[in-house]
């Protein structure tokens, strides 16, 4: 239903329910006045045998009942004390900043959450320049959700909706700014307009309002005409309802001295509490300059009350007896309504901002009740588009059913409709074919690769040994360019591997955090070179420098070799001469990569002679010590390639040691260059051929000139020695296997080949499993890996690791967990291992 123009003012007080209907006046500043209403409950609402809630449902029952408010706009007033009143004056700030500032002194000065508050805001005075709020004082009014809900209660259930909720304090300031101030024009904070101080003396509370128009300050102070009759019933002991009858009919009482000497306390606790507030209010506005003092609420009815106020305030207090911009008929020409007219201030001021002419318009009515008031008063349009909307479905339903109905299915269109689901029941048996089909491609699929991961997993060992074969440095001399002597030995580019051991890590971490100890340095700031090898020793019998150690320090003499992994982290080492495997599961996928991945720590034992000799100051081989194996062994293996035949067709390629899974050599060992004495005569190997250059260490002490010990060889049968000086080691890099597979379908989705194919289809497939030998198989082992190892045999799941085979170089290999100090050279006969000599394999000659 339409709104009307009329709007309805209710102020439940505790006395009494009063109401005003006006609506607009032809003058712009007047209302009208249409009707009134005043109600009287049988008994104050504070008296303690009253029941609160049922008086006002009556009261609002018999308002409903004597008044039409359907289509009309309803604003009502609660109790000053029920809410709270805050004025704050806010910095020179933008006015779009404004509710962010407010929002935030909202949580300082509201004492409660402001989820549980109902809370609105106005600013009242100040200025603008260029954007900015200057000397803007705002106010700020909340009130509990649980008592906004308690104070509309009675009017839902009596059927009248509220539009607006105002503190009765803020009522009376509207009312006195429209009915009897002049607010218009800018206003002037060092001269403002005199304030008119109102006391609006209720039943229990006595509201006093200050404002000069543009800005408002207001107190609640607890006494109000019940206190009046709580001192008759106190001191003329009487009862409540006679001791009220009395206070009203003082002058007619039978000793009204008596009467008048009893709430006499209650007069001076008034006044005091006024003078008091006004104190105040003065005190904190310097400029404020105070004029008229007005009067509301029948108790100032009460004998001598006027008069007692205008002698103690100094100044007189005026009654309201009349409404200067309320245009009233004959709806206020009885006299219920002049008798109660001090009553209505609260309700006209709530007329005057329902018809939107007040000063201070905020309302605490909460959001999600205007919004389902919203939604409601929609609702009968959204009905109506809905109806409208099915009616049009339902027309246009039976057009098109019409038009069906008029097709003819018979005949040729019959045959199209049969013709048309044959196909479609064809088509759904092709679906179910392709499925099937589909199934079957996939275990085709999975088996083939099953099959290819057995063909890749027998070449990874071979894969690693010409890897490493590959990164070993070998002196490309011919045997006959070769010499006997200290220079030609020390010169040459050769490293002698003793023993290649592996194990397997589930975890890499623990391996990787205990060579970092032996990780280069950062290099120098200043630009300087790295260290290089050891520097050759001067003079006969000096003790030689200590190599480096693998960071590029100097190397500390009985330096412990590199810590092992804790025993949890690494796995659980297998016998002597066995390396360790573990199950498969919990091995990771071959080609698993990564610092929490698993995968091979690979061990290589060894020395190598490229020193300066002993006894030749002339002779500089360049890098010496560990500084040799970094630039060789380590430096190959690092950014070194292999070639293996991964190309198209199988033709060979180059394929680099990241690729083949070679990561983080390094060396864990910080030994000394020592002088070693070695023997230099060249020996026949069982199968007649007579190796250039075997190298078998004495093992006793020769003296120089070959003079023999009593008991001993004659000099004349003992071999040329050569006085060398070596450099033992152990180097370890990680290895997780990338099969053969994998790197060629990364091949194939980075290089297209000619002719539109790519390279995965122009390479060739893997050997099969069970036929012929691949192409690995048949190359030479690495030099100085063992001669002959086994190649593993085709794992089951390609996730697990393939193994290890046994080192072949010695007897007893120490697991790579716990890596030992580098191992004294062998005697002249050594053990049924090699001596690994840059890719020759030679057998020294037994010393006599």
């Amino acid at each position: 239903m339409a709104k009307s123009d009329a709007v309805w003012g209710i102020d439940i007080g505790q006395c009494a329910l009063k109401a005003l209907r006006c609506r607009p006046h032809d003058t712009e500043s007047k209302m009208v006045v249409e009707a009134f209403d005043y109600i009287e409950y049988p008994k104050i609402l504070t008296q303690p045998e009253a029941n609160r809630e049922e008086l006002i449902r009556e009261a609002l029952q018999q308002f409903v009942s004597r008044n039409d408010i359907a289509g009309e706009s309803v604003a009502i007033a609660v109790p000053g004390q029920s809410g709270l009143a805050r004025f704050i004056k806010l910095p020179p700030v933008e006015r779009k900043k404004i509710p962010d500032i407010v929002k935030y002194e909202a949580r300082q000065q509201i004492p409660f959450a402001l989820e549980d508050v109902v809370w609105d805001y106005q600013p009242l005075v100040g200025s603008e320049e260029e954007g900015y709020a200057l000397e803007t004082e705002v106010g700020l009014f909340a009130m509990k959700r649980d008592q906004v809900s308690r104070s509309l209660k009675p009017l839902e259930e009596a059927g009248i909706p509220v539009d607006y909720i105002q503190l009765a304090p803020l009522s009376i300031y509207n009312f006195i700014c429209y009915d009897r101030l002049d607010v218009s024009g800018p206003y002037d904070a060092a001269n403002p307009p005199k304030s008119t101080v109102v006391i609006s003396l209720g039943t229990d509370t006595t509201d006093l309002v200050i404002t000069n128009g543009y800005r408002v300050w207001q107190r609640s102070i607890p006494i109000g005409g019940n206190h009046f009759t709580k001192a008759l019933t106190k001191e003329l002991k009487l009862t409540f309802a006679k001791a009220e009858h009395l206070k009203r009919n003082a002058m007619k009482a039978e000793n009204p001295k008596a009467v008048f000497q009893a709430m006499r306390p209650v007069f001076s606790d008034l006044v005091a509490e006024i003078q008091r507030s006004i104190g105040f209010f003065t005190s904190n506005n310097r400029n404020a300059k105070l004029g008229d003092m007005v009067a509301l609420g029948n108790p100032m009815k009460l004998p001598g009350l006027q008069r007692f106020l205008t002698q103690n305030l100094d100044q007189e207090v005026k009654l309201i007896d009349q409404f200067n911009n309320l245009v009233g008929g004959t709806a206020t020409a009885g006299p219920q309504y002049k008798e109660n007219q001090l009553t209505f201030g609260v309700a006209y001021g709530l007329c005057v901002q329902a018809l939107g002419k007040a000063q201070l318009h905020t309302n605490l009515l909460p959001e999600e009740i205007v919004t389902k008031r919203l939604v409601k008063a929609k609702k009968p349009w959204a009905v109506a588009a809905a109806a409208l909307l099915l009616v049009g479905l339902t027309i246009n339903y039976f057009g098109y059913y019409a038009t069906l109905a008029s097709a003819n299915i018979d005949g040729q269109m019959k045959q199209q409709l049969a013709a048309a689901t044959s196909a479609a029941t064809a088509a759904k048996g092709f679906a179910s074919e392709l499925a099937t089909l589909k199934t079957d491609f996939e275990g085709y699929l999975k088996t083939g690769s099953e099959l290819q991961s057995n063909v890749d997993g027998r070449l990874l060992w071979l894969e690693l040994l010409k890897a490493v074969d590959a990164a070993m440095p070998k002196d490309t001399r011919k045997p006959e360019e070769r010499k006997a002597d200290e220079a030609d030995v020390a010169k040459r580019p050769e490293l002698h591997i003793q023993t290649m051991d592996c194990e397997y890590f589930a975890d890499l971490a623990p391996w990787r955090a205990s060579i970092a100890a032996y990780l280069p340095a950062a290099a120098p700031a200043n630009g300087a070179a790295p260290a290089t090898g050891d520097a050759a020793t001067t003079g006969g019998g000096a003790a030689p420098q200590a190599p480096p150690a693998a960071d590029g320090t100097a190397a500390t003499p009985g330096a412990p070799a590199a810590p092992a992994p804790t025993a949890e982290a690494s796995s659980t080492p297998a016998a002597a001469g066995t390396p360790t495997s573990p199950d498969s599961s919990a091995a990771p996928a071959e080609g698993a990569a990564g610092a929490g991945a698993g995968g091979w720590v690979i061990e290589l034992r060894g020395y190598h002679l490229h020193n300066n000799p002993p006894d030749k100051k002339d002779v500089n081989v360049g890098d010496e010590g560990g500084q040799f194996v970094k630039n060789t062994l380590i430096k190959n293996l690092k950014s070194g390639k292999v070639t293996l035949p991964d190309g198209p067709n199988g033709a060979p390629i180059e394929v680099s040691m990241a690729d083949l899974g070679i990561s983080d050599p390094v060396i864990v060992t910080s030994e000394k260059v020592k002088a070693v004495t070695y023997l230099a005569e060249p020996v026949e190997s069982a199968d007649g051929s007579t190796p250039m250059m075997p190298m078998a260490p004495m093992p006793t002490a020769v003296p120089e000139g070959g003079v023999a010990q009593p008991g001993a060889t004659p000099a004349e049968q003992l071999p040329k020695t050569l006085k060398l000086r070596q450099y033992d080691f152990i180097v370890q890099f990680c290895w997780q296997p990338k099969p053969r597979g994998d790197r060629l379908k990364a091949l194939a989705s980075k290089a297209p080949v000619p002719g539109g194919a790519t390279a995965a289809e122009s390479a060739p497939a893997p050997p099969a499993a069970a036929g012929g030998t691949p192409p690995e198989a048949s190359s030479t082992a690495a030099a100085g890996a063992p001669p002959a190892a086994p190649v593993p045999a085709a794992a089951a799941t390609p996730a697990a690791p393939p193994a290890a085979p046994a080192s072949p170089a010695a007897p007893a290999a120490t697991p790579v967990s716990a890596p030992a100090p580098a191992p004294t050279p062998p005697p002249a006969a050594p053990s049924a291992g090699a001596a690994a000599t840059g890719g020759e394999t030679t057998t020294p000659k037994p010393s006599s």
